[in-house]
Parts: C-alpha cells; structure tokens; sequence
C-alpha cells in the first residue's frame, strides 16, 4: 500500500467506525481516556527522553507537559461522566396553534464523525498525537485520523503504538484512532480531501492554516476547519502599572517573550508602552532583561529560518530601531530580537502585525490610550490581549477593555498570556486571523463542542427520549 492509499485506508476505517463509537456510552469513552492517560504516564521513562531528543526542548519541560496532556485526558473523561457530551434541552409540548402552541421539541447534540487532526511542532505532547484535539474529539464521539508533525516523528510513532494498544485492550474497533504520516503538502491535502473525513483540527503557520481550510471549503460537501493559525498576543503597559515599578514586569516579560524560544502561539510579540521618561526606563529594563535570556535551539530549521527572515525584515524596516540586534543566522540558538516603533508608523505598516514565531517583539510607543486602541485594531484578531494596569474603573480602562475584547479569545490583567490553564473557562482561539472559527476553543472542556452538532428531535418516540441524549 503506498503512502497516499493509506492514507485513505485510514480515513474509511474512521468512517465505518463513526456510527457505533458515536452511539457509545459516555461512560466507555470515559474509560478510553483515561487508560490513555494512564499508559501515557506509564510510559514517561522512555518517551520524554524521547521527546528531548527530537525537541531539544529540555526534559523539565516535556516531562510538566507529559504531565498536562494526561491531566486534559482525564479531565475530558471527567466532563464524560458529568454528562457534557449528552446535554439535553427539552420543551414539552404546548396545545393550540403556533406561535403560542408547539410538538415537544428536544434538543441533542450528536457527533460530526472522523477528524483528521494536525499535530503541532511546538508541544509535541499536549498538542500533539493524544493533545487536546485528540481528546476532545474522542470525548465527542468522533474517530481521529491524527496527522504526525515531522519534527518529531519518533515520539509521534511511539505515542500512538500506545494509543492504538490501548484502544485494541478496550475492544474498541481498529477506525476509532487512526495514525498516518508524510512531510509533504501533498499528505495534509489527500487527508483533508478524504471523503470519510467530517472536520478538520488543525494548530500550526497562518499560510499552511489557509491552504488546509480552503481544500476544505472545496470539497464537494465542505466540511468544518478548526484552524489556530498563531497570534501576536499584544501586551498593553500602562502608566499605572509604570508609576509602581518597572523592572520587575519587564523580567517576567522578557522571560515571557523567550519561553520554549518564543515558540509559543501566546508568545507576546507586540509590546505597547506609552511615551515619556517612566516608558523609556520600562522598554530599557526589557531590553536588558532580554540580553539575560538564554533561549534553546529551535524546533526545526525552517522554524528558525522563518524567524531569522523575520527579524531581518523588521531590523530592515525603516521605522523600527533595533533596540537587540538581530540574531546571527548561522548561530546554533537564536539570540532573543527587540525593536521599537512609533504607534502610527506601526498602525500604518501591515507587515508589522504580522507574528514572528520565535523570541522576538516589537515595542509599540503610544501618546494615549486612544493610540493603544488603535494598535490593537490594526492587529486584527488576536488570541490573547493583555492589559497591565487598570486596575481602577474609568472610561480610558473601560475603553481598552472594551477595545481587548473586540479582538482576543482571552484577555489577561495580570501576568502574562505564555501557559494556557486546561479548564472549563478557558476560550483559546479569537477573531481571525487568529483562529479560522472564533467562537470554538481548542484548549479547554468547551474544546469538545467543535465536533458535536444539535439536533432538534421532534415529537420522538419513548424509547428515543429514554437514551437521554446518546445518538442511535
């Protein structure tokens, strides 16, 4: 079998497994994920190491990851068990004629079908083979058909031996988790193209992001892509917070900003300070709290050579000083890259709204909040938007609340947006570009309505209504 042909074995063994995986209890699916958590944690000694490897992203790391991607299986498990996946909404039926009259109307939700998930560079655990995409697709009802990332192929390889072990234990047929691998543009395409295949969950570049979700919108029957397609994540320094210190938040930013060397989709990459003496002292601590960072070797070559590029346009750029010169490219590890720009030459300037993927940032000199507000719509959609110091109630803060809203999935009033907490609130996507639909979330409990769908069941028979919202 050649490597696009199994490709499509896999996508029809999901596809005849849909149905009866969608019509499962909660309560096996619940133990599906946690036996994976389970093995995943039995299996630490050999696959962090392994990770490490690959990654170079350091074993105190990936082990918290390790640790991150079980805990978000067994907390899909727990939403399971509190009956999530199930929900019902019920209106009993009203005597007489519309509109005051009305049939019983229950409403249930039932799962899309298989998923092809892409697994991302940069957490090759928590967004990776069993990350929360998996998870959340799987608490759903829905069989995945996960998509290897190349940069860690091994760990990929090893992870769902793990995963599809796990599944043969449980007697759960072959289609319910799917693996296929290939670097090639042409892999993400036949899979996206798969015609077993009901959704797409993809975490990864803008450009890739877009090529995927249009070969899905042109499928004869286009189905749903769930893109996060990156972010500048932009952090708004204000006077109140300058008036009591400045040096303090400028290390917890720079360490921030260099965290996994900047290869976080929170990385915050644009940095808003206002004009005037205490701004110039807080952009100066940042930039000596950044030549103390010690960022490691990025993930994979072209990641470094897209930061490289990126920096380069940036130091090039007319209106930006370098206040950190760029890093030298035939360096084995990336040196960390600041630059300032006036806010109109900024807001004027599309190219810089773009993200740099990488330890890098642009500070942004504002005269007003007014100015701030105006960076923040020429930045478009975002997944984060931080917001330090506005504390106090008044019509600048309630403004720049407001005006954060407008365009991130979160928005932070202290610390900073680098490490996204696994929990019921938690909203990690936003306007485009930064998520392809800004209303799902792909961290998170919420994560699993991507991939179910309502349906509205009308007069239903007894028997129906006694499966209190699990599918036929």
């Amino acid at each position: 079998m050649s490597h696009l042909e199994s490709i499509e074995a896999a996508a029809l063994a999901a596809g005849a497994a849909a149905g009866d995986f969608a019509a499962s209890s909660a309560a096996a699916r619940a133990r599906l994920l946690r036996a994976l958590a389970d093995a995943l944690e039995a299996g630490r000694e050999s696959l962090v190491p392994l990770a490490d490897r690959e990654t170079g992203l350091g074993l105190p790391r990936l082990g918290g990851e390790l640790d991150r991607t079980a805990f978000q299986l067994r907390g899909f498990a727990a939403q399971l068990e509190r009956g999530a996946a199930h929900r019902v909404e019920d209106d009993p039926a009203v005597a007489g004629a519309p509109p005051a009259g009305r049939p019983r109307l229950t409403r249930v939700r039932v799962p899309l079908g298989p998923v092809a998930m892409f697994a991302a560079s940069n957490f090759p655990f928590a967004f990776s083979v069993l990350g929360g995409d998996t998870a959340s697709a799987l608490a759903a009802g829905c069989p995945v058909v996960v998509k290897a990332h190349p940069a860690h192929p091994m760990l990929s390889r090893r992870t769902a031996e793990l995963a599809q072990r796990v599944a043969l234990q449980q007697a759960w047929p072959e289609g319910v988790f799917q693996f296929v691998e290939g670097a090639s543009i042409e892999t993400g395409v036949r899979l996206v193209q798969a015609p077993g295949i009901a959704a797409v969950a993809f975490t990864g570049s803008f450009r890739g992001g877009m090529a995927l979700a249009d070969v899905a919108a042109r499928r004869p029957r286009p189905i749903p892509f769930f893109g996060e397609l990156g972010s500048t994540n932009p952090l708004i320094v204000l006077p109140a917070l300058l008036a009591r210190d400045a040096e303090g938040p400028a290390a917890t930013l720079a360490q921030s900003i260099c965290q996994g060397s900047g290869q976080f989709c929170t990385s915050p990459g644009v940095i808003v300070v206002p004009v005037g003496s205490e701004g110039d002292v807080f952009v100066s601590a940042l930039a000596k709290a950044l030549c103390a960072q010690s960022p490691h070797r990025m993930l994979t070559e072209g990641i470094r050579g897209a930061f490289d590029r990126g920096v380069s346009a940036w130091a090039e750029s007319p209106s930006v000083h370098a206040l950190l010169a760029p890093p030298h490219r035939d360096a084995a590890v990336p040196g960390p890259f600041l630059g300032e720009v006036a806010a109109n030459d900024f807001v004027a300037d599309g190219s810089l709204h773009e993200e740099v993927f990488g330890p890098g940032a642009l500070v942004v000199r504002v005269g007003s909040h007014n100015q701030a507000i105006e960076v923040l719509q020429a930045i478009g959609g975002s997944l984060t938007v931080t917001l330090w110091g506005v504390e106090v109630e008044g019509e600048a803060a309630r403004a720049l609340v407001r005006a954060a809203s407008r365009i991130a999935g979160r928005v932070l009033f202290a610390g900073v947006p680098t490490g996204v907490a696994v929990t019921g609130a938690q909203q990690h996507g936003g306007p485009f570009p930064a998520s392809t639909q800004p209303w799902s979330t792909s961290v998170g409990y919420a994560a699993m309505d991507r991939f179910l769908r309502p349906v509205a069941l009308q007069d239903a028979p007894a028997w129906v209504l006694a499966r209190q919202g699990v599918p036929c």
